[in-house]
C-alpha cells in the first residue's frame, strides 16, 4: 500500500514557512503500514494543482493534500477538486454551524469569506474540524482515496488523528511496519560505522539499517516492513547485541529526544535540576520544559547574559570575571554551583561561550564554549570549540549540555 503527500502553498516554495506536515503525515502513515512513495510541494496555481493531483491518483492508492482550504482568494484547492471529481460546491449546514460556533467563541463576526468555507464539494465526505473553520474532505474514485486537509499543522493533525487514520484502517487490511531506534552519542558517524561494522554485517537482508545524524548525536534505525513476531524478536536481539559493543555511547533504545531521556532519569531518581545560561539564552531550559510533566523536576533558570547579572543574580565573584573572563572554566563552575544552591536542586548545568558571529579573540575564538554540571558531591566541566554558525553553535551547546547531564546522572562522570 503506497501513498503520496502533496502540500500546497506559495509560502512553502519561497521558504516563508517550513513544510512540517509531510514529515508528520509520513511518520503516522508508516506506523500503520502505509509507505509514502513521494512528497511534493506546489504553489497556489490551479493548473499545477490539478495536474499534480491527477498524476498522484494515477500512481498511488492514497493521496493526502494539505493547504488551500482557507477563506482567502488564494485558497483554491476545493475548486480544483471539484473539476477533478466532477463535483460542485454546495452549502453544508453542519460545517456552517461549526464555523459560527468557533467564531462566536473567538468574538469574530461571520463574513462571506468565512461562510464560503461551508461550501464543500457534493461528492466529498466531510471530515469535521472541531478546532478550525476549514473542514477536511475525502473523495473515493476507482479504489483510490484522496484526503484534503487544512494546511495549519495543528488543525491538520487533529483531523488526521480523529478521522483519517480510522478511515484508512477500516478501508485497507494493513500490516504494521516495525522500527527500532537507538540514540547514540560521542562517536562521529565514520567512527561509529567502523566500530559496529561486524554487527551491521550480521543484520538479515530483510531488515534495513539507517544512520540518521543530527546535531551532536546519531540515531540508528532498524526497520522491517510488514513485520511479524519473529522479525520483532530479531530486531530486539540485534539491539541487545549492540549494547555490548558500544555500551557507553547508547543514550536510549527508543525514538526519544535527549530532554526526554534526561527528564525520565530525573523522575526515576526523584531528583531536581536548575540551569544557568549565558550564550544559549535559555535554550537548555526551553528544551527541558518542552516535555510535559517537567515541573516535577525542573525548578527554574537564570539567563545571565551580562557580567552584571552573573555577579548580581548568580553570585559569581567579580575577581573571577576580571581574571579569567566570562567564558572560562572558573566562571561556569561558579555559575553551576551557585544556581544549584540558590534554587536548592540536586543537579545544575551552566554554560558560557561565544556563539558568534563576532565577539571572539585569538585566545577565545568564536565557538568557544564552557559547560559545567554540578551536584552536591562534585562539579565537572567540558570545553568545546564549534566552527559553526550562531544558531548551530547554540543548538550543539544545548545538546552537549543535556548529554553531559545524562552521563553524569548515570555514571557520575
Amino acid at each position: 500500500m503506497n501513498a503520496q503527500i502533496i502540500t500546497i502553498g506559495d509560502e512553502i516554495l519561497i521558504g516563508q514557512i517550513v513544510d512540517t506536515n509531510s514529515a508528520w503525515i509520513a511518520k503516522e502513515l508508516n506506523k500503520i503500514g502505509i509507505c509514502v512513495s513521494k512528497t511534493i510541494s506546489i504553489g497556489d496555481d490551479a493548473s499545477e494543482i490539478q495536474q499534480t493531483i491527477t498524476e498522484a491518483l494515477h500512481s498511488s492508492n492514497i493521496v493526502i493534500i494539505t493547504g488551500g482550504l482557507g477563506p482567502t482568494n488564494d485558497d483554491i484547492t476545493k475548486n480544483v477538486l471539484c473539476r477533478i471529481f466532477n463535483s460542485e460546491l454546495v452549502l453544508n449546514n453542519c460545517v456552517l454551524d461549526n464555523i459560527k460556533f468557533l467564531l462566536k467563541q473567538r468574538n469574530i463576526p461571520l463574513n462571506e469569506n468565512n461562510r464560503s468555507q461551508a461550501l464543500v464539494p457534493d461528492k466529498a465526505k466531510v471530515l469535521n474540524n472541531s478546532i478550525g473553520t476549514a473542514p477536511g474532505l475525502m473523495f473515493e474514485m476507482n479504489e483510490k482515496i484522496l484526503f484534503s486537509l487544512p494546511g495549519v499543522p495543528y488543525e491538520m493533525k487533529h483531523i488526521f488523528s480523529e478521522h483519517v487514520l480510522l478511515l484508512l484502517q477500516n478501508k485497507y487490511h494493513l500490516l504494521s511496519n516495525f522500527h527500532k531506534t537507538i540514540l547514540t552519542a560521542g562517536l562521529p558517524e565514520s567512527v561509529l560505522s567502523e566500530k559496529i561494522q561486524e554487527w551491521e554485517n550480521s543484520i538479515p537482508k530483510t531488515i534495513k539499517l539507517a544512520y540518521l545524524p543530527s546535531t551532536g548525536f546519531i540515531r540508528l534505525r532498524l526497520s522491517k516492513n510488514n513485520a511479524d513476531k519473529s522479525d520483532i524478536e530479531t530486531i530486539n536481539f540485534l539491539v541487545e547485541k549492540l549494547k555490548t559493543i558500544i555500551p557507553e555511547n547508547i543514550i536510549a533504545t527508543e525514538d526519544i529526544r535527549l530532554e526526554e531521556v534526561l527528564g525520565n532519569l530525573l523522575k526515576q531518581n526523584n531528583k531536581t535540576i536548575s540551569t544557568a545560561e549565558s550564550c544559549t539564552g535559555g535554550k537548555i531550559a526551553s528544551l527541558i520544559t518542552g516535555i510535559p510533566g517537567s515541573s516535577a523536576y525542573f525548578k527554574g533558570s537564570i539567563i545571565a547574559y551580562s557580567n552584571e547579572i552573573k555577579v548580581k543574580e548568580l553570585s559569581v565573584n567579580p575577581e573571577t570575571l576580571q581574571i579569567y573572563g566570562a567564558v572560562s572554566e572558573q566562571t561556569v563552575i561558579e555559575m553551576a554551583e551557585n544556581i544549584r544552591k540558590k534554587f536548592n536542586t540536586d543537579y545544575s548545568v551552566a554554560v558560557s561561550g561565544i556563539a558568534g558571529p563576532d565577539g571572539g579573540s585569538e585566545q577565545k575564538p568564536v565557538g568557544t564554549i564552557w559547560i559545567a554540571v554540578s551536584n552536591t558531591e562534585k562539579t565537572i566541566t567540558k570545553n568545546l570549540l564549534f566552527p559553526f554558525d550562531r544558531i548551530t553553535n547554540i543548538e550543539r551547546t544545548a545538546n552537549t549540555a543535556l548529554l553531559l547531564l545524562i552521563n553524569y546522572i548515570r555514571h557520575g562522570r
